[in-house]
């Protein structure tokens, strides 16, 4: 399939008032949809969500200031596809760091308006050359939007070789905030984290997690459910999720954030990652003929 070819893709997946295939920045190619529930951008390249924003409401997704666009640059912000590795691969340092998944062209396999007025558009990842050379397994792999007044993503890996397969992933989800010296994050007290920050033993969260400085854990056994409390936005983000038993909070803060040229002075204040993930101990075995599903769904409410 042309996935440049913009009259096309309109033929052939666009649906009149819910979703249309335009030119965006850097002359990539967009789905942008609009329906009664919601407002979403994404990217076919990295099948990269970067915006979600619900009617009535301010931007749930947070996108970089400072992002850069291009062909095979990743975005800073929205919602990168990590895959089939999560951050540096285990055994080769110099392979595409979060994998290759993520600045890769994704083709549009399926579109659909549901029948509560939310907009469905399934990417699929084609075989390359580019990819063959770092991950040389027949794992299709395919992601899933539904779009309305909340979001669904699936991102769903088949094995269909004749070995087991082991996979690691994210959906390293950059969520807006107002102030992220305020937030408080749910749903992980008791759990183990692994510190990325800090080379010591394994620790043990006590209570919410609240971010003064800059953080980066990947928290186990942490399959339940979870919740950004933003009392400056006066909302509350629910996290829910199947297929992953990690989470990773990430935020750069002061330093770290006016050192990167897709992120700038001042961005950390605004955003927080609660990455819905495989990762660390929690990587995915796939047996053959099997399928791993790696599932959340973000809703919005009101708080005081």
């Amino acid at each position: 399939m042309k996935n440049f070819d913009l009259p096309d893709l309109n033929h052939r997946f666009g649906k009149d008032g819910h979703l249309s295939f335009k030119k965006g920045p850097g002359g990539l190619a967009i789905a942008e949809i609009s329906n009664h529930h919601a407002s979403a951008t994404i990217f076919l390249q990295g099948g990269h969500l970067a915006s979600w924003t619900p009617r009535s409401q301010q931007p749930v997704i947070w996108l970089s200031p400072m992002a850069q666009f291009g062909k095979g640059r990743p975005i800073r912000g929205g919602i990168p596809i990590c895959w089939p590795w999560f951050a540096s691969h285990p055994t080769k340092p110099d392979f595409p760091f979060h994998g290759p998944a993520r600045t890769s062209l994704w083709e549009v396999a399926e579109t659909a308006v549901l029948d509560d007025g939310a907009t469905f558009l399934a990417l699929r990842l084609p075989v390359s050359e580019t990819i063959q050379a770092v991950w040389p397994h027949q794992t299709p792999v395919e992601i899933r939007f539904t779009v309305g007044n909340i979001l669904e993503i699936e991102l769903s890996t088949r094995n269909e070789g004749t070995e087991p397969v082991v996979i690691g992933q994210a959906l390293h989800t950059y969520f807006r905030v107002g102030d992220v010296r305020k937030i408080s994050i749910h749903g992980l007290d008791g759990c183990p984290y692994i510190d990325k920050l800090d080379d010591g033993p394994r620790k043990q969260q006590q209570g919410t997690v609240e971010i003064s400085s800059e953080i980066d854990r990947i928290y186990l056994d942490s399959g339940g459910d979870c919740q950004i409390d933003d009392p400056s936005l006066k909302r509350r983000i629910c996290i829910n999720k199947k297929g992953s038993q990690s989470t990773v909070v990430w935020n750069p803060w002061v330093d770290k954030a006016a050192a990167m040229p897709d992120m700038g002075v001042g961005c950390h204040a605004n955003m927080v990652c609660v990455e819905t993930t495989n990762a660390a101990d929690d990587v995915a075995t796939i047996a053959p003929a099997a399928e791993h599903k790696l599932w959340v769904r973000y809703s919005v409410e009101k708080s005081l």
